[in-house]
């Protein structure tokens, strides 16, 4: 997998979780669990976990005591996301690159991943490995942001940090919202085995109670703290005060409402 989240640095999961959790991830990682859970799987995967968000909503959405395994390469973050599991819980975490599952063949019968296929090095490679731990007929649901177009929280994120690079532009505001042209990515499913492929493209719009701290989100809890910090040599507060400006510019003071848009793909092992 990238190494976008192979490093945090001061409490990055921590403004991850709380500032950008509720807002940006939450309303899909209900989605994707009421998706998941929808039959009934014996055994579920869960790659690039994160925090923890979608595999809380997984736990709440499957039925009591089905097996999820969460991964993620972070040891940190999945620190994060053990602690939103109670110890009765039927949930291991277990460090993991999704191009390289640590799983024998046919492991699972449902594979969960939310906006992490963006990050893979390999995407094909991923889509192998998926196919590869998957049973005979299982599933494999993840979402990746739609383009910076469809999400202008993350447009005006990129155009409000390149202004601070003096080179190219950080990567991280581009890299999370490149990967959505629907045809290659059906393509790459296809060519790994999979069939039975279902697109969708959902909309929110969300409510942001606090906008400055939505912001500070997008500095302090991402790779692109990282990127300010060793490109531009410069205070990160500076860009989160100029996104708080551009974004209550853009969407009004607090509270006020966010549209944001991802795509969900659904695609099945074929049955032996």
């Amino acid at each position: 997998m990238s190494d976008f989240y192979s490093r945090t640095h001061e409490d990055l999961p921590g403004h991850y979780d709380a500032d950008l959790g509720p807002v940006i991830f939450q309303p899909f990682a209900v989605d994707i669990a009421r998706r998941a859970a929808t039959n009934s799987p014996p055994r579920v995967l869960e790659t690039a976990c994160g925090t923890g968000i979608v595999t809380r909503a997984l736990l709440d959405a499957l039925p009591p005591g089905t097996p999820l395994t969460a991964t993620d390469l972070n040891s940190e973050l999945l620190a994060n996301a053990r602690r939103k599991c109670r110890p009765d819980e039927a949930v291991s975490f277990e460090p993991a690159d999704a191009t390289a599952l640590p799983f024998p063949d046919s492991s699972f019968d449902t594979l969960v991943c939310q906006f992490g296929v963006m990050f893979y090095p390999d995407k094909v490679k991923g889509y192998h490995e998926a196919l590869r731990v998957l049973a005979s007929g299982g599933r494999y649901l993840f979402s990746v942001w739609d383009a910076h177009r469809y999400n202008p929280w993350a447009r005006l994120s990129h155009e409000t940090a390149s202004r601070f690079f003096a080179s190219a532009p950080p990567r991280f505001t581009v890299a999370p919202y490149a990967y959505h042209a629907i045809d290659p990515i059906k393509e790459g499913l296809l060519s790994a085995g999979f069939n039975n492929i279902e697109i969708e493209v959902l909309s929110f719009h969300q409510t942001v109670p606090n906008i400055v701290a939505f912001a500070r989100g997008m500095v302090f809890g991402s790779p692109l703290l990282d990127e300010i910090r060793h490109q531009t040599g410069g205070d990160p507060s500076r860009i989160h005060e100029a996104l708080s400006s551009a974004m209550q510019q853009e969407f009004g003071h607090s509270p006020c409402i966010v549209p944001m848009q991802a795509i969900v793909f659904t695609a099945s092992r074929p049955a032996d």
